[in-house]
């Protein structure tokens, strides 16, 4: 992991990406990922993050991280889009 991250930061450095955007994406797709892992349940992010609820909203505001956004990453692709399986007992007759 820590290659990834060393491949990242000079890939950033050398786009010239500042550091205030990089730091600020970075805490953006960090937290994205957590809320995801907690399907956008915002106490239960903040917990894992060992911050109040109160305060990760406001990082999100300031960050411009909508929930609305995150959630609709976590829905169920339409029907017509979902992978069709057939079931085992049609499998083995």
């Amino acid at each position: 992991m820590k290659r990834e991250l060393d491949i990242l930061v000079t890939q950033m450095h050398s786009s010239g990406i500042g550091y205030d955007e990089a730091v600020r994406e970075f805490k953006k797709q960090y937290l994205r990922e957590v809320l995801m892992a907690h399907r956008g349940n915002q106490c239960k992010a903040a917990e894992e993050l060992g911050m109040h609820r109160n305060t990760l909203s406001r990082i999100m505001s300031d960050l411009g991280l909508n929930l609305a956004e995150v959630r609709a990453g976590l829905k169920r692709p339409p029907r017509s889009e979902r992978p069709v399986f057939r079931s085992l007992s049609q499998t083995y007759r």
